[in-house]
């Protein structure tokens, strides 16, 4: 994934991409409508091919004396538009060279003018061209963002440094590679519309994930055997049951799904979603887990049958009568891709045998040092072939890790029993019919510091192709999906064909780094139909659950603005908690459950819903203000008033507030009996009852008195509440 920025005077660092991608800064703005005027033809986006293609090349002469702070290179004609290149010789408010492609004539763009182009910048390394630095990125050029790039492009001190072959003889030569493509409007584009698929949200950094997924939801027998598996619960702690749901969405919605549960029960958190992880390492690791879960069921071993293949490694001695092998296991092959034209060159290096003579002898149990011959065949081959392509290596002459771009093809079928089976082993079933066909072809476009990544994918084999790029899904042709992911350079009518006679080369930075193939005799069983009877009713019923809550919350915050909520207290939450949580105060109103109602409902129709919910008679109810006191604790302070009764909730809530509370507390005295009207002299008092034989405190209710009775007035009515006898003993004391 390519991140880019809005216009900043400069890029602020990164951690997960590549090179940073901003409008150059010295744009002038003009006020005022644009004219209407076409200075440049019209090209209408209908009658543009899939892309038109370019290439430029700009030789800057006496560099050094460029004084001006930006330089324009000539015009050139790409998709029936203009286009330059402009650079900042000594950068752009930074230490390194700033580049940037410019629409020419932006200043006279038709209103609404926008063109999708992918572009690649260049500085040629004139002693080496493999040290040539070149980026690329995709991007929609308008009239607010007419010109996009590279603000540090390469640093200036390897730029201007004789000896590395930047700049000879003060001549810098810049090259720009321009596709333009048709604009699809991926605002309304409906990929389940137009292809009957639906994408994967990125999370930030997860594309490499979500072309994994894609791969191995469209195989369908491993779809099968992911929705058999016995699951728990939690889908944030349970991988099947969070790829259950996936595959589920992925099948059923009809918009793009989000992979945040799958993530969580990878045990990552939200930094980790933003880092890109190995994409080999990932699938293994995945499919161990499942393996492991898959134990015990009914589509135990499903993993092994689907892509375990084994080989036999052997050294054979060429004096003695003494051969020595061993035998592995393996889910994916990596291939080599450096110095290797396709696929099957690959193969030929992967069996190659190796002589061990002279100082590397082998040293044997029984015969001591002697010459043998080292490799490794194939035993069997799985039913799904993975296959990892090396596209990343070490470089140890430039101490850095570095991507293979060389071209590498890959055939729509693969015969691996070709040259009579020159690379099984003798023990080999030779009945099997190890004859592949492609499935996924998935893709890396970039560099080694960063890049995107997609999957093309036909999920029936049929000659129709698909593009999984996160959330969008695209019919594709078997061009697009095979020869254009070879890799290597390609050839380009030049722009100015007398500055350069020689044919135009530019490298793919968008290649296949991983395939997978299905072998021909067990199709009809990997590429097999799916029933609604595969997936179980718990795990349907489970995310029926989960939409109509999703739909209840977006309705609940849709309305929102209608509704308020506020809490009441009880005796009955007294009585759960005081000797349990509260033992210094009456109660926790954070465990009080709130109460919903639209904002504009009279109080006292809320009274009547009590009266219906509880059991108590509208008149035998009274609320009361609840305040926080300056020891931290909470009381009643006094009953609503007959005019604050006939409040709106809305109205009484903003009361509240009025009083220094942030939320509508209310407690709530239950009598029965018919409510006397409240006087100055009355007080209601809370009473609980300590034990100390069994050592516990219980609430035992209120009672409203006179603020003249004396404490022996209520102890025969506190004996009562109490359950104790009239004459009961007790001791009375205030907290």
């Amino acid at each position: 994934m390519t991140m880019v920025t809005p216009r900043a005077p400069e890029p602020p660092p990164q951690d997960q991409d590549e090179e940073m991608l901003v409008p150059q800064q010295e744009v002038e703005v003009f006020e005022g409508p644009q004219p209407m005027e076409e200075s440049m033809p019209a090209v209408d986006n209908e009658s543009l091919p899939d892309a038109s293609t370019s290439r430029f090349t700009w030789k800057i002469e006496s560099i050094s004396k460029h004084s001006g702070r930006k330089t324009h290179s000539d015009i050139f004609m790409v998709g029936g538009y203009s286009w330059r290149v402009l650079i900042f010789p000594t950068g752009n408010n930074v230490n390194h060279l700033s580049m940037y492609l410019d629409v020419a004539d932006a200043k006279s763009l038709p209103i609404g003018w926008s063109r999708s182009a992918q572009f690649s910048l260049a500085v040629i390394n004139q002693l080496d061209s493999k040290h040539s630095v070149r980026k690329e990125v995709t991007h929609t050029f308008n009239s607010r963002e007419s010109d996009w790039g590279f603000t540090s492009f390469m640093p200036l001190i390897d730029l201007y440094d004789p000896s590395k072959g930047y700049i000879v003889n003060d001549q810098c030569i810049i090259e720009a590679e321009v596709a333009v493509r048709k604009i699809v409007d991926y605002w309304n584009y409906d990929s389940k519309k137009e292809t009957g698929y639906v994408g994967l949200k990125n999370q930030g950094a997860t594309c490499y994930m979500n072309s994994l997924l894609q791969t191995l939801y469209h195989i369908p027998y491993f779809r099968k055997a992911v929705y058999h598996m016995p699951t728990v619960d939690t889908p944030s702690g349970s991988i099947p049951l969070a790829l259950q749901s996936l595959f589920y969405r992925l099948q059923h919605g009809d918009n793009s799904i989000s992979t945040k549960e799958l993530t969580k029960s990878f045990g990552w958190d939200s930094y980790e979603s933003f880092m890109q992880h190995d994409v080999q390492e990932l699938n293994r690791v995945l499919c161990e887990k499942l393996e492991d879960k898959m134990k015990g069921t009914i589509v135990e071993g499903t993993i092994q049958k689907l892509f375990e293949g084994h080989h036999m490694n052997y050294i054979e001695c060429i004096g003695v009568d003494y051969k020595s092998t061993r035998k592995e296991s393996f889910y994916d092959l990596a291939l080599d891709v450096k110095g290797c034209s396709d696929v099957y060159a690959s193969f030929d290096k992967y069996v190659a045998v190796e002589m061990l003579d002279g100082d590397n002898k082998y040293q044997s149990e029984k015969y001591g040092l002697q010459d043998a011959k080292k490799g490794m065949l194939f035993i069997d081959f799985p039913p799904v072939l993975q296959l990892q392509l090396k596209r990343f290596e070490y470089d140890h002459a430039r101490d850095i890790m570095v991507k293979i771009n060389d071209r590498y093809e890959f055939p729509l079928q693969l015969d691996l029993d070709r040259d009579d089976g020159k690379y099984l082993s003798p023990e080999a079933d030779r009945s099997v019919r190890n004859l592949y066909t492609l499935h996924s072809v998935l893709v890396h476009s970039g560099g080694v510091s960063g890049g995107h990544y997609y999957a093309f994918i036909r999920p029936t084999l049929s000659n129709q192709w698909y593009k999984f790029d996160d959330e969008r899904v695209t019919k594709e042709d078997l061009k697009r999906a095979l020869e254009e992911q070879y890799g290597g350079e390609e050839e380009l009518p030049h722009t100015n064909p007398g500055l350069n006679m020689n044919p135009l080369k530019f490298t793919k930075y968008s290649n296949a780094y991983m395939l997978v193939y299905i072998r021909e005799s067990d199709k009809e069983k990997i590429v097999c139909d799916l029933e609604e009877t595969d997936i179980n009713e718990d795990l349907k019923t489970r995310l029926r659950k989960e939409d109509e809550d999703k739909e209840n919350k977006k309705k609940e915050k849709a309305e929102a603005h209608m509704f308020t909520t506020f809490k009441v207290a009880r005796d009955h939450d007294l009585a759960a908690q005081i000797g349990r949580d509260m033992f210094f105060d009456l109660v926790d109103y954070e465990k009080i459950h709130p109460i919903r109602v639209l904002k504009d409902m009279p109080f006292n129709q809320v009274k009547e819903e009590f009266s219906k919910e509880f059991g108590i008679p509208v008149h035998s109810q009274r609320f009361w203000w609840w305040s926080k006191r300056q020891n931290h604790t909470y009381r009643p302070t006094r009953p609503l008033t007959q005019q604050e009764e006939s409040y709106t909730v809305g109205q009484l809530k903003d009361a509240a507030i009025r009083m220094n509370s942030s939320e509508l507390r209310l407690y709530l005295e239950e009598n029965h009996l018919t409510l006397a009207s409240r006087t100055n002299d009355d007080i209601l008092l809370f009473f609980k009852l300590y034990d100390p034989e069994k050592e516990e405190l219980r609430y035992v209710g209120n009672l409203l008195l006179k603020a003249s009775s004396t404490p022996s007035d209520i102890v025969p009515k506190l004996n009562e509440i109490a359950g104790f006898q009239p004459d009961e003993d007790i001791e009375l004391y205030e907290k």
